[in-house]
Parts: C-alpha cells; sequence; structure tokens
C-alpha cells in the first residue's frame, strides 16, 4: 500500500506538469499564428514547408476515409437512380402491353369495317364480355341488347366470316350461339359448283358439312356462303372454306377466328321473321290436324271467301 501511494504521490504531479506544458506551448503556438508580423510570417512558411510534405503518412487514413465516404455517397446515387430506372421500365413495359392491345383492337375493328355486306344491312358492333367455357354449349356474351335494339335471331360477324345468330336479349346484354353448337344448323351454298348443304355444328372448330346435293363437285378450298333459305341467316354472308378431315369427311374451316373474339357485328336484317322458339329455327311450322307442313317464307290455304 505503502508503494502505491508513493507512486501516485509522483505520478500526479509529473501528469499536472505535463498539461502545463502543453497548455503553454498550444498557447504559445495560437499566438504565434496570430502575429502579424513578416518575419513571423516567414517563420511560420518555413515550419508548414517542412512539416507539411512529412505528414502524408498521417493525413492517409483521413483521405482514405472522405474517399470512402464520397464513394458511398456515389453509389448511393447509383442506386437510386438504378431503382428509378426500373420503375421507369415497368411503366414502359405496361405501355408496351397497352399498346399492343390497343394495337390489336384497332386492327380488328379495321377488319370490321372493311367487311363488305349488303348495303341493305345495317349493323350494331358489340363488345364480347364472356365465354360460356362450356363442351357441351358454344356461346359468347355481348354488351348490346334490347335497348340497342337488338333481336332475336340476327346473324352476328367478326372481321372477316359469319359467328353465330343472336339466341336470348336482354336489357343490356345478348347471348350469341356460334356456329360450333350441337344446336346450330345452317343453309349454305358451296361455290363455285353452287351445291346446297347443311353446315352442322358439333362443338369442334370444324362444322361438319352434311346433306351435300352432289358430293363430287365439291372440292376443298371451295367457299362457303349463306343461302339465306328458311330467312334462318341473310344471303351471301362469308361462313370459310371447305376442308377434309382425315376420315375423308367433309367440314367448314371457319373465317371467323373464334380464338379471338373480341368485337362482332350485329347485322340488323329487318326482313327476317323473328324467332319465337328455339326450335323454330330448325323445324317447320306445322299446321293442325293433317295439313302438311309450312316453310318460312309460305301462307297455307286460303278460305274461299
Amino acid at each position: 500500500m505503502a508503494d502505491r501511494s508513493n507512486s501516485d504521490d509522483f505520478t500526479t504531479p509529473l501528469k499536472r506538469l505535463l498539461l502545463a506544458i502543453l497548455v503553454l506551448c498550444l498557447l504559445g503556438l495560437f499566438l504565434l499564428w496570430r502575429i502579424d508580423n513578416p518575419r513571423v510570417e516567414r517563420f511560420r512558411a518555413q515550419v508548414v514547408d517542412r512539416v507539411v510534405p512529412n505528414m502524408d503518412w498521417a493525413m492517409a487514413p483521413v483521405t482514405g476515409a472522405v474517399g470512402i465516404f464520397r464513394d458511398f455517397q456515389s453509389y448511393q446515387r447509383i442506386y437510386e437512380q438504378n431503382q428509378e430506372l426500373r420503375r421507369e421500365l415497368r411503366q414502359m413495359t405496361a405501355w408496351k402491353e397497352a399498346a399492343l392491345q390497343l394495337e390489336q383492337e384497332n386492327a380488328r375493328l379495321r377488319d370490321l369495317n372493311n367487311v363488305q355486306i349488303d348495303p341493305r344491312l345495317t349493323y350494331i358492333t358489340g363488345v364480347v364480355l364472356a365465354d360460356s367455357g362450356s363442351p357441351f354449349r358454344q356461346s359468347v356474351l355481348i354488351n348490346v341488347g334490347s335497348r340497342d335494339g337488338i333481336v332475336d335471331g340476327w346473324a352476328t360477324m367478326d372481321g372477316i366470316g359469319l359467328v353465330g345468330r343472336i339466341s336470348g336479349v336482354g336489357a343490356n346484354t345478348s347471348r350469341v350461339i356460334l356456329l360450333t353448337d350441337t344446336t346450330s344448323r345452317i343453309p349454305v351454298v358451296i361455290q363455285p359448283s353452287g351445291q346446297r348443304a347443311l353446315v352442322v355444328g358439333d362443338n369442334t372448330a370444324a362444322p361438319h358439312i352434311d346433306f351435300i346435293e352432289d358430293p363430287e363437285q365439291v372440292r376443298p378450298g371451295d367457299r362457303i356462303m349463306t343461302t339465306g333459305d328458311g330467312d334462318v341467316f341473310p344471303p351471301g354472308l362469308l361462313i370459310g372454306q371447305v376442308a377434309e378431315d382425315p376420315g375423308g369427311r367433309l367440314r367448314a374451316r371457319l373465317a371467323a377466328d373464334y380464338e379471338r373474339l373480341e368485337f362482332l357485328r350485329v347485322l340488323r336484317d329487318h326482313g327476317a321473321r323473328r324467332v319465337a322458339t328455339p326450335s323454330g329455327l330448325i323445324l317447320p311450322e306445322q299446321l293442325p290436324d293433317d295439313e302438311g307442313p309450312v316453310l318460312p317464307g309460305e301462307s297455307g290455304p286460303q278460305g274461299d271467301g
């Protein structure tokens, strides 16, 4: 304990003395640096010339730290710019998709406008809202209905060919039965041979062609048009071309693009009869008792008076 006490008694005054000397030196250096005198100025310049060049090693850590700090700021700015570019790229991608969709819609609308149809037929264009998606029923829903004057039985087309017929009208929407539906039976004429037939839907992309008058005169690639028989469809509407399946059976390769049905043109056929019952599209009207069937457009027997 005595040794430790003696050591403290010796070091404490020494620390105080060194602190006082350091304070005096700093005070003298401060005063020396503040004296405005030519000799003192030259002395200060000589001191700086001697000391500062030899102090590069001491300033190296400070210089490195400053460089690291500046590099970090530069990396931070680059990171922010990169994030901004990523956001702009996402926006550009979204704009690109929107532009492609608009381009496709404009192309389909141009197709609708370029289709040549009977000038006596007016039309209204509707947007396809939904597909039934059922393997047993081929139909789509469009956004025009009775408020737009739509009537059951009117034909619908895309930009090139016949798509189907209105079957069910609401106030704001209508359902279109497609040509591929199993309930679809369309009287057609095959050009250039002029053979009459029926295009019969079977829930496939290429409906059958049945009841051909003379199949020997029909060749794959012949055009299929509506005849207007039975007031089912207006005459002269393009359906597609004749094709032959691997089994040798004739089918209709439809001109309408069923994979991309976005807009449909509903033809206002004011001369067509309205469909009161679905069977009216297929079966002829029946007279009571023993009288024979009356085809659309014919009249029953007239009275004597």
